[in-house]
């Protein structure tokens, strides 16, 4: 008898997995993931803080005097660029320079080097200050750019900076540079049918 039992199991075992063979052989459905949310416009907004050079396209509302920039730079900047932006215990001047990129002897300062004031804007409110970057208001980078400028010679002591005023400023380096309009490969072009 046990031989007939052992048939009768394994018989309604088949059947049951006959039954079941159907579903499994589905595709499983997808898993919901269940986390995240699309990205709101405000919140795009919010990190799409580029600024086109050179005529200052995306600059933010907003205003520095360098009186302002001057208070601004002792409270967050002087510790590492130093008084009167000479150097500090980290990083060398950026003051002076104008001109020293004719000669071998570069001095690297936003006044010798920046081609366009507001890659100046740019950089300030992206890095800086070091330990804390994007934390300062768009009128403290106008107003740390207005001074930085201001003691470079590029600027009066009464200026202000804004996005109107910020893109006019003559930087002395305006044409120092010489657009590199080689092809950046060596590959023959090829749209269609290529080998």
């Amino acid at each position: 008898m046990r031989s007939r039992e052992l048939v009768l199991a394994v018989a309604v075992a088949l059947i049951v997995a006959a039954c079941a063979a159907p579903t499994a052989s589905r595709p499983p459905e997808r898993p919901r993931v269940g986390f995240g949310q699309p990205i709101s416009e405000a919140d795009l907004a919010a990190w799409n803080i580029d600024v086109r050079t050179p005529d200052g396209l995306g600059l933010p509302p907003g205003r520095g005097t360098v009186a302002q920039g001057k208070a601004v730079y002792e409270a967050k900047c002087v510790a590492c660029h130093g008084p009167e932006a000479k150097g500090g215990s980290m990083y060398g001047t950026m003051v002076g320079g104008i001109g020293s990129f004719k000669t071998n002897a570069r001095v690297l300062t936003p006044g010798s080097m920046y081609p366009y004031a507001p890659i100046l804007f740019d950089y300030v409110r992206r890095a800086m200050p070091m330990d804390r970057p994007l934390t300062m208001t768009a009128d403290e980078v106008y107003a740390v750019a207005a001074y930085i400028l201001h003691l470079n010679g590029l600027v009066p002591a009464d200026a202000v900076m804004d996005q109107s005023s910020l893109p006019k400023v003559q930087m002395p380096n305006r044409d120092g540079f010489i657009p590199d309009d080689r092809p950046d490969t060596s590959a023959v072009r090829c749209m269609r049918d290529c080998k």
